[in-house]
């Protein structure tokens, strides 16, 4: 199977705000295949639409990774609805390659989402499983996770991430499902 080609930090599709899912094409479970192999490629936990260069909202997250008693789950047009709580840890992220930072987070959140079969969702999820989430939202709104760090720290990261963004200014075109 092909991998996607991950876009990284410095590609315009990055910086803007999804679209929203109408419907879903006909390829999208074969699509979702090549999502997750790129993301295991990569020793990810979740991956967005607009990471493998696609201008719509959803994203995978594969839970099962953190808790064996979990499973895979798609979020399509997801949104929060309730936050509480606070929460400090460590993040990286598949499209800023080799950074690892800091990031403050709400402890708790529900969200309303639709599945494959277009059902609409609402669930609660905390600690790891609510950040995870969380970074894959703003994802999806065009926030990076680099954008949530304190200047200073981010002064600290600026000439690697000028490397990383060379690459990622020539990933402007989306690609089509």
């Amino acid at each position: 199977m092909k991998l996607l080609d991950i876009y990284v930090y410095g590609s315009p599709l990055l910086k803007r705000k999804t679209r929203k899912v109408a419907q879903l094409p006909d390829n999208f479970p074969q699509f979702l295949e090549r999502m997750y192999a790129t993301m295991y490629d990569d020793d990810g936990i979740g991956l967005s639409a607009n990471q493998v260069g696609v201008d719509l909202r959803f994203f995978i997250v594969d839970f099962s990774l953190h808790d064996k008693n979990m499973r895979k789950e798609v979020f399509i047009n997801p949104v929060i609805i309730q936050r509480e709580g606070e929460d400090v840890l460590e993040e990286g992220c598949l499209s800023v390659p080799e950074i690892r930072e800091t990031v403050t987070r709400e402890w708790k959140i529900k969200v309303r989402f639709e599945n494959v079969q277009r059902e609409v969702i609402e669930k609660e999820f905390e600690g790891y499983l609510a950040r995870v989430i969380q970074h894959e939202i703003d994802h999806l709104n065009g926030v990076l996770f680099v954008e949530r760090i304190s200047p200073l720290k981010r002064s600290f990261i600026e000439s690697k991430l000028e490397k990383i963004a060379e690459k990622g200014k020539t990933q402007t075109e989306p690609i089509s499902i």
